[in-house]
């Protein structure tokens, strides 16, 4: 016996449908923002990157490395993708580079992380 679902409306809200669609079509910005945000976060290691950066501010590769106990080649890409997408900017300070994140995605990156 085959069960087949299908949806049986009684009555259309077409009013609630076109709002909704046109809804969509106004928001794409932040649908385009969030769908790259969630994309660069599907990566265990650059979520586990961003937490620690939210957690100390501050990090060289070195100190992620061995933290993530993973090689520093790795990690770098893993940190060239973020600071692709400006989540992350870097600052030479003599031989070190440190990694943070970008003021502008610091509360969103905390609320995601809670």
């Amino acid at each position: 016996m085959k069960n087949d679902t299908t949806c049986l409306r009684i009555t259309v809200d077409k009013d609630k449908i076109d709002y909704e669609k046109q809804q969509l079509i106004l928001k794409q910005d932040m649908f385009s923002e969030k769908e790259k945000l969630f994309s660069l976060l599907g990566s265990e290691v650059r979520l586990k990157i961003v937490y620690l950066l939210l957690k100390y501010e501050r990090l060289c590769v070195c100190d992620i490395s061995d933290i993530l106990c993973m090689k520093q080649s790795p990690v770098s890409q893993h940190l060239r993708k973020l600071k692709d997408a400006g989540i992350l900017f870097s600052k030479r300070e003599g031989l070190m580079i440190n990694y943070y994140i970008s003021s502008q995605y610091i509360k969103k990156l905390s609320s995601f992380l809670d």
